[in-house]
């Protein structure tokens, strides 16, 4: 596959494409159809909700057949964000909407910093909310939209489909590796061109859809539950988690407020009035202060020792140095 061509207008489609593609999704499991659902149209609610709360069930299982290989994406995330890189999702249609979703949920419970965690999506932002899957054809529209990010290769980029074979994410994926960024693919299909796109492949075959091909549905839950792994798993690895506490919280409404002053009274085991006065005399940075209580520091040099540390609370406290 080219990488190094960027046009701004989508390949004329011929009939040959149009052949392969038909043959390509014969093959997918996520394309075919589902004996469990036959007749789903002539069920009651419950019936339906019971197909596919049994459906669903799956999930899980085919998840922890890939853990390995997140495990290998959570450490490389984790190494890229601390050397200051970036982590880069790209998708396309439900796929692309949950990478939106999942990277704009690091910055508020992780405080991560602008541009860290981002995310590519087919047919640009307008896609979050409206069809223009049309976009997802194109590999020139993926090279050139990896390309405005120039990957490096401090950076992680990330692919998601469902399929494993979405041209706008392969073209994408292959573009970073070839400019040193670490890959990976997320996708629902065995032998793929996604997989073999990336460095790494993470794989969870989920099987055929309840409604066939409406990979919304168990391959998008599928696809959320590696995402939440590799996030979660890297930020935890980075230290910006503390035991199970989310002690990186950006307090920016009240809610999160809230939060921030009862994870300081769990971690440090104080009362209400204790942790409220030690946010405020730590600049209202939750890491300071439970740096602050439980090394018995005052707030420079909890500062001074998070400094060192690259933000990981635990080896604040015990004054280490972070190594991944």
């Amino acid at each position: 596959m080219p990488t190094s061509t960027i046009m701004n207008e989508a390949p004329t489609t011929t009939e040959k494409p149009k052949k392969d593609t038909a043959a390509q999704l014969q093959r997918l499991t996520t394309e075919s159809q589902n004996e469990a659902s036959q007749g789903l149209d002539t069920k009651s609610a419950l019936e339906i909700a019971r197909i596919i709360n049994h459906e669903d069930a799956k999930i899980a299982a085919a998840v922890k057949k890939a853990l390995p290989e997140v495990a290998q994406v959570i450490d490389q995330v984790a190494r890229s964000l601390r050397d200051g890189g970036r982590l880069i999702y790209v998708g396309a249609g439900s796929s692309g909407r949950i990478a939106a979703l999942d990277a704009s949920e690091c910055p508020p419970t992780y405080s991560t910093a602008s541009g860290q965690v981002q995310y590519i999506m087919a047919g640009g932002p307008k896609a979050l909310a409206s069809a223009v899957e049309v976009n997802e054809d194109s590999e020139e529209l993926g090279q050139r939209d990896i390309a405005r990010r120039r990957p490096t290769r401090k950076d992680v980029v990330i692919g998601l489909s469902a399929s494993g074979r979405t041209p706008y994410v392969v073209a994408a994926v292959a573009y970073a590796r070839a400019r040193g960024a670490k890959t990976a693919a997320v996708t629902c299909n065995y032998d793929t061109a996604l997989a073999a796109a990336a460095d790494i492949a993470i794989v969870a075959e989920v099987g055929p859809e309840v409604v066939s091909g409406s990979t919304r549905m168990k391959a998008g839950s599928a696809q959320k539950m590696i995402l939440n792994m590799i996030t979660t798993g890297a930020m935890t690895r980075l230290g910006y988690v503390y035991e199970n506490l989310m002690v990186n919280v950006h307090m920016q409404n009240s809610k999160l407020v809230e939060r921030g002053i009862r994870i300081l009274m769990r971690a440090c085991d104080i009362d209400r009035e204790t942790a409220v006065n030690t946010i405020k005399s730590a600049g209202r940075s939750v890491p300071v202060a439970l740096v602050m209580l439980k090394a018995k520091v005052d707030k420079p040099e909890a500062v001074r020792r998070l400094a060192k540390s690259d933000g990981n609370v635990r080896l604040a406290i015990e004054d280490t140095i972070l190594e991944l």
